[in-house]
């Protein structure tokens, strides 16, 4: 026993020691954002899907295909237009011909969709018909089509950026997608220090090469770990008090009760516990801490909590709901 513990101790060192090589890859071609490299990071680590929502010029895309550089997977771009067509991503059939004896037959050819990772730039420029073709990858990780259905090779993560302020041609993604979401990350201006820096960088002839530090494999390894994390019972219960008081009809807190429209279902709890894993192990850490959950509960409610017509004319954020009831959720 003594020994499958060494074991699985040199193996998590071994790990997580590829998550620190990873983010200094990312960190030669981005500068800043740690936070949400951080919360990309506890995706993968999860096994989710990411939405991140940022104005033009953060770097989303630059991101997340240094990301994709560093990781030794398939990775395909989809730029997501008001033209884009379901078959677009997920494929179609073509008509193909046997030499050999002259038959003509239906064969699925296979789109985008059928990669590793995927970047579905600027989901919010497509229709809802288009949308939706993502949500049996991500949910079931597979696409049918024709009455066949086809597995996603894994890992498998769509990770999709948004821009908050044009409203004109583009469709909001339903919140029925948006649960589809592990997280919700939201990328904010850079310092002045850092803005000084990406100018200094992106201006020069100087090309930073990414290398390839981990496998998919031990992406998929490092997720069966996270599953494998321990978690407290309080802890647990804490999670679901949490979840449970967003719910504006059972909720006890008066703040949720005045701004929340529609509060968060079970797979909020489920993405919290598995994030909240995740992020201990990115720290190499063995063992969730009330710090992991408060540090994730706000990319995990974002999109989950709805706020009513008041809220938002008072202008008052899913992330003020989320504060306050951290302030008075106690362990």
């Amino acid at each position: 026993m003594n020994k499958e513990l060494a074991n699985l101790e040199k193996e998590v060192e071994r790990l997580t020691t590829k998550i620190e090589l990873l983010k200094k890859e990312i960190g030669k071609i981005i500068i800043g954002q740690e936070e949400t490299i951080e919360q990309l990071l506890i995706t993968f680590l999860a096994g989710g899907h990411a939405l991140l929502e940022g104005v033009p010029g953060l770097a989303k895309t630059l991101m997340i295909r240094t990301l994709s550089d560093a990781i030794d997977l398939k990775f395909r771009r989809i730029q997501f237009t008001p033209d884009l067509m379901p078959s677009d991503i997920i494929g179609t059939e073509i008509l193909e011909e046997d030499h050999s004896t002259g038959k003509k037959f239906f064969e699925f050819n296979k789109g985008p969709i059928f990669s590793n990772i995927i970047l579905a730039d600027e989901i919010n420029r497509t229709p809802p018909k288009t949308q939706a073709a993502l949500l049996e990858a991500m949910q079931e990780f597979e696409v049918t089509f024709s009455g066949k259905t086809y597995k996603l090779d894994k890992p498998f993560f769509i990770l999709a950026t948004q821009n908050p302020i044009e409203q004109s041609g583009t469709f909001p993604l339903p919140e029925a997608q948006q649960d589809r979401f592990l997280l919700y990350i939201k990328i904010g201006y850079p310092t002045e220090q850092e803005e000084t820096s990406i100018l200094k960088s992106t201006t020069c002839s100087v090309k930073t090469k990414v290398n390839s530090v981990i496998s998919g494999e031990e992406i998929v390894r490092l997720q069966q770990l996270v599953r494998e994390l321990p978690i407290s019972d309080d802890l647990i219960s804490y999670v679901s008090k949490i979840v449970r008081a967003t719910r504006p009809e059972t909720s006890s807190n008066d703040f949720v009760k005045e701004w929340v429209s529609w509060g968060a279902g079970p797979r909020a709890g489920q993405a919290m516990i598995l994030t909240a894993k995740a992020r201990a192990l990115s720290q190499k850490r063995l063992a969730v801490t009330k710090e992991d959950i408060d540090a994730v509960a706000y990319p995990v409610l974002r999109h989950r909590v709805i706020v009513n017509f008041k809220a938002e004319a008072a202008r008052i954020t899913s992330d003020e709901v989320t504060k306050d009831l951290l302030k008075n959720i106690a362990v």
